[in-house]
């Protein structure tokens, strides 16, 4: 059964661009997944210039150093693996795939490789795995690492919340929490996988066979391409998840929008009163009614990153929107003149319509050929600085659950296997999120008055001027409960997949045949 996928796909992404082709960016070594047989696979030619990748970035990605997953251990029986879009998530999953032995395509609908967008955050859970995958060098090179998060009130800029971070957090969790900038992130990402999958770009999936024998995907042009596992990564607006939990399943507005934007931090640096948010290095949020700032440094402390929520007032939701600097600053009036200042440098902005859904039953179609990740399957509110982190987890639990594949009759429970280890941490991790918007904008009265001085207690804690009892559980200021840190930062994606195997899925897919379709 061939299923449509719904048009609603932006304008610009409708345009069709020709047929599918096949992009390795220019000074990118190729490496192609061998075949069973161990034949290297042919790869279309590209007849026209190839795609500049990622020219918002602003990294070298020349040190990365190469790596071995999974103790060397691949899969014996290589899947052909599509996955529909090449955002974070998607490239996390490629990569992850590739290297269990697999043969990996992406079919993104744009014509070339773009990230824009401005600063994100890289907590624990993230870094650890881009570190095993040899980009420690390359991370610290163009990341900066918080010194500590100061959570302040909107008009005057007091301080209430403050969590040291800096080495207590690798010391803590076992890897640092850094700062980057998202078009960095991607090209890292982008620059991983590439080598060892066929990316196809102009290559708008319209249609998806879900079902076996003969699953696969049909692009735009009308082009048939069979495929074995097919991969939702298409983001908060993802048609194929329509196919996966069978009919129209759009997200939800929040009320909110975000502007995004990035100051120079030379310009600060001459204002007294701005040069300190630079060399304390501190990420610094100021709380107020129905609105909040988040502001922290990048790209090795050259520029300042601006996240400045808001209610929402028809915006979209897109990395990629132009907003109005005037509106923006007269959207914050009032605010303390540090923040005053800080708006007066920013030349321009964009601005991003927050949208959220309820957590899915599931992520895996009935037929067991199709499954959803990242933003597809749990989009990600940024009030917990999670989204990347969550959906580069994903790519890399079925990395390590399909480098074992031996038989075609584990696809479907490793594919469930996946979706039970993931979708209670993602639900969780989405609650936590929605949690801190209400917490950051209170208005001014007595929810306000009691969520600071709950950040006031951690404050005084942090300080040393008052004993900790219980870890901080339950502080309004949820960096500085312990209990909530240890299992948001402390997850290590490849260890849980680990643990499941030698728990659960070696006894009931160890032989490799005859076992159960959804365990």
């Amino acid at each position: 059964m061939v299923l449509k996928l719904a048009a609603s796909l932006p304008r610009s992404q409708l345009v069709r661009f020709g047929a599918s082709r096949t992009v390795i960016p220019a000074g990118l070594r190729t490496i192609l997944p061998r075949q069973a047989s161990g034949q290297r696979r042919t790869m279309a030619t590209e007849t026209q210039p190839p795609a500049k990748p990622l020219a918002e970035a602003k990294l070298s990605t020349a040190d990365i150093k190469h790596t071995t997953l999974y103790s060397g251990r691949t899969a014996s029986y290589p899947l052909n693996i599509s996955i529909i879009g090449c955002g974070l998530g998607g490239l996390a999953a490629a990569f992850c795939l590739a290297r269990a032995g697999h043969k990996v395509s992406i079919f993104e609908s744009a014509p070339a490789i773009g990230e824009v967008g401005a600063g994100i955050q890289m907590t624990p859970n993230l870094t650890r795995l881009l570190i095993r995958w040899g980009c420690g060098d390359v991370l610290k090179a163009c990341t900066v690492t918080p010194s500590a998060i100061a959570l302040r009130r909107w008009k005057d800029g007091e301080l209430v919340g403050w969590t040291r971070w800096g080495d207590d957090m690798e010391n803590e969790h076992g890897a640092p929490y850094y700062h980057i900038h998202r078009a960095d992130l991607h090209k890292l990402l982008f620059d991983l996988a590439v080598p060892h999958i066929n990316l196809h770009l102009s290559s708008r999936v319209d249609s998806i066979n879900p079902s076996l024998p003969s699953p696969s995907i049909t692009l735009s042009t009308g082009q048939v391409i069979p495929t074995d596992l097919i991969i939702g990564a298409d983001g908060v607006k993802s048609m194929i998840r329509e196919v996966v939990v069978g009919g129209p399943d759009r997200p939800v507005a929040t009320g909110d929008a975000a502007y995004r934007a990035i100051v120079s931090t030379d310009d600060m640096m001459k204002d007294e009163t701005l040069k300190h948010l630079v060399d304390e290095q501190e990420m610094t949020g100021w709380m107020g009614p129905e609105r909040h700032i988040m502001a922290y440094c990048i790209r090795a402390k050259k520029e300042y990153n601006l996240v400045m929520v808001h209610p929402d007032d028809g915006s979209v939701e897109s990395w990629t929107a132009e907003g109005s600097a005037d509106k923006l600053r007269a959207d914050f009036a009032g605010f303390e003149p540090r923040v005053e200042k800080l708006l007066k440098l920013v030349p321009s902005t964009l601005k991003w319509k927050l949208m959220d859904r309820a957590p899915l039953h599931k992520w895996v179609h009935d037929e067991g050929r199709v499954v959803l990740l990242g933003d597809a399957c749990h989009p990600m509110l940024p009030y917990r600085a999670q989204g990347a982190a969550m959906a580069v987890e994903d790519g890399c639990i079925l990395g390590n659950l399909f480098s074992r594949l031996s038989h075609p009759s584990q696809i479907t429970p490793f594919l469930h296997a996946y979706e039970r280890l993931r979708l209670p941490r993602t639900s969780a991790t989405q609650a936590s999120a929605r949690l801190n918007q209400k917490i950051f904008h209170y208005p001014d009265g007595p929810e306000q008055q009691a969520r600071d001085e709950s950040m006031r207690k951690a404050l005084r804690i942090a300080r040393g001027e008052e004993k900790e009892v219980d870890d901080g559980k339950g502080s309004y200021n949820q960096w500085a409960d312990k209990g909530k840190n240890r299992e948001q930062f402390s997850y290590d994606a490849d260890l849980e997949a680990e643990r499941w195997w030698k728990e659960e899925g070696e006894r009931t897919l160890g032989a490799g045949e005859g076992v159960t379709s959804k365990m």
